[in-house]
């Protein structure tokens, strides 16, 4: 990931991480110096990523599967970065993760509800694709870990943004909307949403961004849009704006 910047060990079979953690990680308004904890981080791609993107950053996470958990152990010190894997569910916090707040919290949630879907095969993608843990829950966690004034983002399929802005407004303040379409003229099919603790300001409906150049998929790959390229290849941010 990111021109080669970020490498990591994946399952065989099972969830791989795609372009989705690299959106989060870009979009993480995160300084220097702060702390950011990620909810379900699978084998850590979003972390590695934010990471690598931003130096002397407090990274944690919180993985359920014992397995991706080891994998995102061994991905943060393959690529460099120090950081701490905590293996637990969103239902029971580790005791430790409960005495904790942070500047930042980042999920990337499953999209899809379990009783809605033919599940996968193997049982940790379904896992991955579509937990038993309500959006609600996620982001209700993930307000109660952050610092007065923290920032939780969140990327989520376009289909379950009700669910989540209602969530989000249970919860928290200052919600920004940042729809992720593929190509220019489609609609949206991924969302990145925003939210702050404790923040006053007026929900704000950005304009979307554009994944993919051309009105068609081009093989051998699809081109990136310039402002995507630099994110996918080179390690640049995707801030929502100003």
């Amino acid at each position: 990931m990111l021109g080669g910047r970020v490498r990591l060990w994946q399952p065989i079979r099972g969830y791989r991480a795609g372009t989705d953690p690299v959106l989060l990680a870009a979009s993480t308004a995160a300084r220097p110096g702060q702390s950011v904890l990620e909810l379900g981080c699978g084998a850590a791609p979003a972390l590695c990523c934010l990471g690598t993107r931003v130096p002397d950053l407090r990274l944690v996470g919180l993985e359920l599967q014992p397995g991706y958990a080891e994998l995102a152990r061994r991905n943060l010190a393959q690529n460099g970065l120090e950081g701490e894997i905590l293996t637990g569910d969103l239902a029971c916090l580790p005791r430790a993760l409960r005495a904790e707040s942070f500047d930042h919290v980042i999920a990337n949630p499953p999209y899809f509800e379990a009783a809605r879907r033919i599940g996968a095969e193997a049982a940790d993608r379904e896992i991955a694709l579509a937990g038993q843990t309500p959006l609600a829950l996620w982001v209700q966690v993930a307000a109660k870990r952050l610092k007065p004034r923290g920032f939780a983002t969140f990327i989520q399929r376009a289909e379950r943004l009700p669910e989540l802005l209602e969530a989000c407004a249970a919860h928290l303040g200052a919600l920004e909307l940042l729809p992720l379409a593929p190509r220019e003229g489609r609609p949206p099919r991924l969302v990145l949403v925003r939210a702050r603790k404790d923040g006053r300001a007026a929900f704000r409906f950005h304009a979307p961004v554009v994944l993919h150049a051309g009105d068609r998929h081009e093989e051998p790959g699809s081109r990136y849009t310039p402002p995507l390229a630099a994110v996918m290849q080179e390690g640049a941010g995707l801030p929502f704006p100003a």
